[in-house]
This record gives structure tokens, C-alpha cells and sequence, in this order.
């Protein structure tokens, strides 16, 4: 799928489901099950749209999934916890409440909610339980074009907290980490790097989490 990176498809037939992440972090206990393709798009608008754009010529899915990391604005929501919104129809809630998963409004950001302050915000004024950056562009182009969409997205960092870093100073142009920037800051910051192995830690926990409803959600689903 051009710059797109496909994780795994097993169709045999069966109505097809695509599941998009951002990162292929996200993905990373996700194995799709017989009827799912999963790719990662890349972060960001104009990545998600390009993807999905891309993704959609090249299959016929009778649902898109959007899925991946998600920041808390909602105080009650705590790291892995998995929210979900979906389409009218579509059938995936009663196995996603057998998960634990919250049914949730997001917003989705132009860049990436850094603080707890940011957050904070964001929930006064969106309403929105939690926050990524790719979910209303995919879903747009889905109801665009008549196909039934959803959102599954788990809780990597809560409202309550500041993220290890300021990822949007360290995004190129095209929304991907610039790492040596991301290296040059953390040696003129080592106190930082604890704080983001802490964090690194609680997005293996969230993509676990993730993986475990959307296999649970989907397999066997016709």
C-alpha cells in the first residue's frame, strides 16, 4: 500500500474488516484474525487520509476499524483502558463491554495534547473523553463513501499527566519523529529519559490491552 505498511490480511472470503493504526507500536499484540487486514497509515491528518484513501482502492471492506493510542481527557480513564464509538449497526459493543471497553466521544487533534493542562482544556471545551489525531479523518472518508466505521482506541497516557516530551517539537513536516532530534534532546535532558521509559512502558500495557479487545471483538465476527 504504497508508504502504507500491511500487518497482516486473512480474508478467505469472509466480509472483510480493515483496522488502521498510526504506528505499527499500536499494533503490536493485534494478529488479525481470518476476516481483518490491519495496516498502519502513519500519524497524523494528512497521513490517515492518504492511507485510508489508499487502503480503500485497494480492498472492499465491509467495515473500517480505526484503532491505536489515545490520550486521556476524561479523569476516569486510566492508562488501558479501552474506549470505543461506532456506527449505528455496526455490532461490536456488547463484545467490547465484555472487554471492559467504555463507549466514548474523541477529539481528534491537530497535534499531539502534551500536558495535563492541554488536556485538562481540551476536556472543557470538546467534551471528548479522549484525544488522538486520525480518527474523525478516516471515518469521514468511510461515511463519505457508505462504509460502516468504528473507533477502538485504549488510553496511553491520562488526563493527569504530562508525556515524557514535546512530541510535536520533535515531528518532521510529514508527521514522523525526527529520532536524532529526539536523541540530541534526551542527552541535554537525561532526566528525562526515566520518564519515558515509564511511558514507553505504559504504551506496551495499553497496546496489549488493545490487541486483546480487538481480537476478542472481532474474531468469528460475519
Amino acid at each position: 500500500m504504497g508508504s502504507q505498511v500491511a500487518i497482516g490480511s486473512e480474508s478467505y472470503g469472509t466480509p472483510l474488516t480493515l483496522v488502521c493504526f498510526a504506528v505499527k507500536e499500536e499494533a503490536r499484540f493485534f494478529s488479525p484474525p481470518r476476516n481483518c487486514e490491519a495496516f498502519v497509515t502513519g500519524m497524523g491528518r494528512k497521513n490517515a487520509l492518504e492511507g485510508i484513501r489508499e487502503g480503500l482502492s485497494e480492498t472492499n471492506p465491509a467495515l473500517v476499524i480505526t484503532a491505536g493510542f489515545a490520550g486521556g481527557l476524561n479523569p476516569d480513564l486510566k492508562v488501558g483502558a479501552v474506549v470505543f464509538d461506532e456506527d449505528t449497526g455496526v455490532g461490536l459493543e456488547t463484545r467490547l463491554q465484555e472487554c471492559s471497553a467504555v463507549r466514548g466521544k474523541f477529539h481528534c487533534s491537530r497535534r499531539v495534547a502534551t500536558t495535563a493542562a492541554e488536556k485538562q482544556e481540551l476536556w472543557k471545551t470538546t467534551g471528548a473523553d479522549a484525544v488522538e489525531m486520525e480518527s474523525s479523518v478516516i471515518r469521514t472518508i468511510c461515511h463519505q463513501q457508505g462504509i460502516p466505521s468504528a473507533t477502538i482506541r485504549v488510553i496511553s497516557d491520562s488526563a493527569a499527566e504530562d508525556l515524557p516530551l514535546d512530541f510535536n517539537a520533535l515531528m518532521t513536516s510529514n508527521d514522523r519523529i525526527n529520532y536524532p532530534k529526539l536523541i540530541w534532546q534526551l542527552l541535554c535532558r537525561p532526566k528525562n529519559i526515566p520518564r519515558l521509559m515509564k511511558f514507553q512502558e505504559q504504551t506496551v500495557l495499553a497496546a496489549r490491552n488493545l490487541g486483546e479487545a480487538l481480537r476478542r471483538s472481532l474474531t468469528g465476527r460475519v
